[in-house]
C-alpha cells in the first residue's frame, strides 16, 4: 500500500523552527519527485517546496532562506527544516510524491494535482 505520513507539525513561537517528516511506505521515495504544500483557513492551497530525484530543489519566495528540504534514503524520508518561522507559516502542510513530475513551479499551482500520492497533513500554528 503507497502512503505517505507526514509528522512534526505543533506549535511554535514566531522566529521558532520546526521540522516537517515525510515518510513513505510502499515505495521508494528517492526515486520520486518530492513536493511540500500548505493551505491557510480560507486560502487555496499553495506549493512551498519541492526535491527532485536528483536532488535538485526550490522553494517559494515566501519561504526561500527560511525552509530547507532534505532527503534520508535509508529512512525512506524527506524532511522540511523551517526555521525563521513567522505568524504568516500558520497552517496546514502536505507533502506528495510523484514518479514522472520534475521539481518545478508549473506544478505548484493547479499543476499540483498531478501529483500522484499525497499524505494526510500536519498542522503547524506559529504564535506567541
Amino acid at each position: 500500500q503507497v502512503q505517505l505520513v507526514e509528522s512534526g507539525g505543533g506549535l511554535a513561537q514566531p522566529g521558532g523552527s520546526l521540522r516537517l517528516s515525510c515518510a513513505a511506505s510502499g515505495f521508494s521515495l528517492d526515486y520520486f519527485t518530492v513536493g511540500w504544500f500548505r493551505q491557510a483557513p480560507g486560502k487555496e492551497r499553495e506549493g512551498v517546496s519541492c526535491i527532485g530525484n536528483d536532488g535538485s530543489t526550490y522553494y517559494s519566495d515566501s519561504v526561500k532562506g527560511r525552509f530547507t528540504l532534505s532527503r534520508d534514503n535509508a529512512k525512506n524520508t524527506v524532511y522540511l527544516q523551517m526555521n525563521s518561522l513567522k505568524p504568516e507559516d500558520t497552517a496546514a502542510y502536505y507533502c506528495s510524491a510523484d514518479y514522472t513530475l520534475l521539481c518545478a513551479t508549473q506544478y505548484f499551482g493547479v499543476g499540483q494535482h498531478q501529483y500522484d500520492a499525497w499524505g494526510q497533513g500536519t498542522q503547524v500554528t506559529v504564535s506567541s
